[in-house]
């Protein structure tokens, strides 16, 4: 889909499943319309069918397509979004009951990344998601490959043009996977000098839309794009932020998760997700007015899992509160209630950071002897001096020092 400017007709869409009970289909249909809306398109309404199984010619029984056609085609419909992932010929056989255009839950959260990404590597890592979802669909689709190339009215290119299309993506598949590996490798290099350089950092992960950006902005005055709207934000951002405890840490900001996203998707954006496996602390952000709560947690700390970041600490933190009456909501020890929009429960989300990571610093008051004044250079180098007296025996100083070097300073340690 494309973007749409105010004088632009919406699409009329219906949203269609089977629910064979396997998740919560309500919630999963509200999504998938948020993220209809979020593309650009008008929900006029949503086809459900309860079954066992999907019907494996058009997904959904003959008796619920046949409705689906009549509905479409007294509602002046232009697409049918369906809540899950459409074999080609599924598509081609929708689309010809139907005579509407026909995309599934995994194709709409593709096209909604290649509207939001900005950087050159977002661009990259959702060109490579798209190719390779579309690449085993060639054979057999419909509308959906007319409109990328097929030619208008068409219903698919023919095998030669197939074949070439085939060559062509299997070539581009190749020439993206390259590019990101050396932009991967160009991000381990990051990472690595972060670790030697004794950066510390604070990955932000959690569903979409719970207000991550928010947070930073609050937190660091980062100024990153903040909409409320699903995947507002595609490519990291890093800010500093300094703790109570003196210590300044790299505040990351990474892509929402929704759920069942698609493994093509999840495997593009590695490198960008791999942020936060690199991180040495977790913000687990949820929105706490959801009823969905619960889920939205799960959902992230699954993916977590999966890319191998399931030993990081972590720390639930749940926002919106100011849309509450009372922190109802058990979340576990390690949780923090916040509004990002308020700032209320900053002070404490601030203290559980600098509780959650590993002390690499140490805050002490010295008296270094005026001979010895050098020190406190070093000590600047190595860490902070908040303040220093000079006093008749000294320099008094309130310092923090990294504990790699903290033996070179013991001895002017004030009992």
């Amino acid at each position: 889909m494309t973007n749409i400017t105010e004088t632009e007709k919406l699409p009329r869409a219906v949203l269609c499943a089977v629910d064979t009970g396997e998740f919560d289909m309500d919630y999963s249909m509200d999504e998938l319309e948020s993220l209809a809306e979020t593309a650009g398109a008008e929900v006029i309404a949503h086809f459900v069918q309860k079954a066992k199984a999907f019907e494996a010619a058009t997904c959904i029984g003959t008796g619920k397509l046949a409705e689906l056609a009549e509905f479409c085609e007294n509602n002046e419909i232009d697409m049918v979004i369906f809540n899950h992932e459409l074999t080609a010929s599924q598509m081609r056989n929708i689309e010809n009951a139907t005579d509407v255009d026909v995309i599934d839950r995994t194709t709409l959260i593709l096209d909604i990344f290649a509207q939001r990404a900005r950087s050159a590597e977002g661009r990259l890592q959702v060109e490579l998601a798209q190719l390779k979802y579309r690449l085993p669909r060639l054979s057999g689709m419909g509308r959906v490959l007319s409109r990328q190339g097929g030619g208008i009215g068409s219903r698919g290119p023919g095998e030669a043009k197939l074949e070439t299309d085939k060559r062509y993506i299997r070539g581009r598949i190749q020439k993206l996977e390259k590019q990101l590996k050396e932009l991967s490798k160009r991000r381990e290099y990051a990472h690595a000098r972060r670790k030697k350089d004794g950066v510390t950092t604070v990955a932000i992960v959690g569903y979409t839309n719970v207000g991550k950006s928010t947070l930073l902005n609050a937190l660091t005055e980062a100024g990153v794009l903040a909409e409320n709207m699903l995947f507002a934000t595609l490519d990291p951002t890093s800010r500093a932020l300094e703790l109570p405890d003196g210590r300044t840490v790299m505040l990351i900001d990474t892509v929402g998760l929704v759920s069942r996203l698609p493994h093509n998707l999840v495997e593009a954006f590695k490198s960008t997700l791999e942020e936060a496996i690199n991180a040495d602390l977790i913000l687990n952000v949820c929105d706490i007015t959801s009823p969905a709560v619960e889920e939205q947690i799960r959902i992230t700390k699954d993916l977590l899992a999966e890319l191998g970041g399931e030993t990081i600490p972590l720390i639930t933190v749940a926002n919106k509160c100011d849309m509450l009456r009372a922190e109802t909501v058990a979340l576990g020890e390690k949780s923090v209630f916040i509004s990002a929009k308020t700032g209320y429960g900053f002070e404490k989300l601030l203290s559980a950071i600098s509780c959650g990571l590993k002390p690499t610093v140490k805050r002490v008051k010295l008296l270094v002897p005026y001979s010895d004044a050098g020190i406190l250079s070093f000590v600047r180098n190595n860490g902070k001096v908040f303040e220093e007296t000079y006093e008749l025996d000294g320099i008094c100083a309130d310092v923090m020092i990294d504990l790699t070097v903290f033996d070179r300073i013991e001895k002017y340690i004030m009992e």
